[in-house]
């Protein structure tokens, strides 16, 4: 399932930049592929950790993506992404969930003048691996775990500014969908802010 979901991903971004090539916008440039990353602040969120202290984890994430246009104000953005993800324990030995997925978004963009535009869309998360993690003794301590679910499925939602010389600028939010845990009733989920910055070609 994972590689299927991850061909079909890379074919559909690749048919999108191939038609990027010859595709132009008047309001907000040129469809095309690029470069984007940057910081990430997420945490479990649901009404099952309402108990615990839990706080936000800093990560990063950077991929790729193709932006075509269908208008004059509208694209769609088909992206694929490394992410971590996961949340952190303020306890007495600062315990950590570390997660790491592969962010698959497409993103439905509206320009509002050549530079703001605001996007939202589904994304599938797929698990890279997944591990907690401790500090006792002046040392870490990682152990795997087989706990959490292999696919994350979502909506993420945000705002972007578009530079010149193709540079671009933006802030979302990733809203988690699907339960972190398998095999069990937990309401727990992954959702945080991403703060990126990106270049097109």
């Amino acid at each position: 399932m994972k590689k299927f979901i991850l061909f079909f991903s890379l074919l559909v971004a690749g048919a999108l930049t191939g038609q990027a090539q010859d595709t132009t916008n008047g309001n907000s440039g040129k469809s095309g592929f690029g470069l984007r990353g940057g910081a990430s602040l997420f945490n479990w969120s649901g009404e099952d950790i309402s108990s615990n202290d839990y706080t936000n984890r800093v990560g990063f994430h950077a991929g790729v993506f193709a932006n075509s246009f269908v208008g004059d104000r509208f694209s769609i953005e088909p992206g694929l992404y490394y992410s971590v993800k996961g949340t952190q324990n303020d306890d007495l030995v600062n315990s950590r969930a570390v997660l790491n997925y592969l962010d698959l978004p497409v993103l439905f963009r509206f320009y509002a003048t050549e530079g703001v535009n605001f996007f939202a869309g589904p994304q599938a998360s797929l698990l890279l691996g997944s591990t907690f993690e401790a500090d006792a003794l002046g040392n870490t301590y990682g152990w795997e775990t087989d706990a959490i679910n292999d696919l994350d499925a979502g909506l993420v939602v945000g705002l972007g500014y578009n530079l010149p010389v193709g540079l671009n600028l933006q802030a979302s939010y990733d809203l988690g969908l699907t339960p972190v845990f398998k095999d069990t009733d937990a309401d727990v989920y992954n959702r945080g802010f991403k703060l990126s910055a990106g270049i097109s070609f």
